[in-house]
């Protein structure tokens, strides 16, 4: 209400249902501390204290007159009601949206039947995932050094399985390369880079054990494997030692060196071919420091 006084807190008592029991004696002594308080004579320096104390004496005859007083607390008592039923509404009115914004996500939400669904069908489809990823790791373990045909194309596979000639032309153009685990050693793409120089490589399989490393290399003709024995491959340090997987005429295989590549025997087998193969390791290393003693390349061999 616009220019609404309460004049009970003008006089500096307190206002609603406990002003009510409030005698006229008491209101009395109440402006007489106020007046004594906001009168003029008190304040020089305050402009406003003349129109302070006009307020404080309206107040005050209001107060001591009983139908202005029962007037005064009848308006008192219709605001007190009218905010009292605001507060009602205000309650109410939070109540109807809170129960309104749980039915609307009650609403949106979805199904337990359906959470449960979509979480089945999550958890299916990570299944299915790692099955698919199991498999491919034990496809990756069949995969090894067992097979010389790993990487060739289905229709070599099937020309070896055809007749025994196939079969036998495929181990002549098959070498079997060794060489110490020292220094960086050789990656397939290495391997690759070295024999390429003697014609087509079609696979290279890498083999590695704690002490030594070995690879079998399927060429794409027999001439290009029989020319890859007739030199020392591989760098310096840690030279290769190639022999062929199946064992060829004599005349076909020139050693680089006579004292660094000996024929291998056929009838080394077990533990006596490892050490068979260790000796011969050990020469080869020992040509490849005298060749790099006198600067010549191992491709420079005739």
């Amino acid at each position: 209400m616009e220019g609404f006084v309460d004049h009970y807190i003008v006089l500096g008592l307190p206002s609603g249902e406990e002003a009510l029991k409030l005698t006229d004696k008491e209101i009395a002594k109440a402006y007489k501390l106020k007046a004594l308080d906001l009168h003029p004579d008190k304040r020089p320096d305050d402009p406003h204290a003349h129109d302070k104390f006009q307020r404080l004496k309206t107040s005050y005859e209001v107060l001591k007159d009983e139908k202005a007083r029962k007037l005064f607390d009848d308006l008192l008592r219709i605001q007190r009601e009218k905010q009292h039923k605001k507060s009602q509404v205000d309650s109410k009115r939070r109540k109807m949206m809170s129960d309104l914004e749980q039915r609307e996500r009650s609403a949106f939400s979805p199904h337990p039947a359906a959470r449960a669904y979509d979480e089945e069908e999550r958890i299916a489809r990570k299944l299915k995932e790692e099955i698919e990823r199991i498999r491919a790791r034990h496809a990756k373990k069949k995969s090894g050094f067992e097979t010389p045909e790993s990487g060739v194309d289905e229709k070599r596979k099937e020309d070896r399985s055809g007749t025994g000639a196939s079969v036998q032309l495929d181990k002549d153009r098959m070498l079997k390369v060794s060489w110490e685990k020292i220094g960086e050693g050789y990656t397939a793409g290495r391997l690759r880079q070295v024999f390429s120089e003697f014609g087509e490589v079609e696979d290279v399989v890498i083999r590695s054990t704690k002490k030594k490393c070995s690879a079998l290399i399927v060429m794409a003709t027999k001439d290009g494997a029989v020319a890859a024995t007739r030199t020392l491959c591989g760098d310096l340090s840690n030279p290769l030692l190639v022999v062929p997987l199946q064992k060829a005429a004599q005349n076909d295989f020139l050693t680089a060196k006579k004292s660094a590549e000996a024929e291998p025997r056929s009838d080394i087998v077990g533990a006596g071919l490892q050490a068979y193969e260790d000796a011969v390791m050990q020469r080869l290393r020992k040509a490849a420091m005298d060749q790099k003693n006198r600067g010549v390349k191992p491709n420079d061999q005739e």
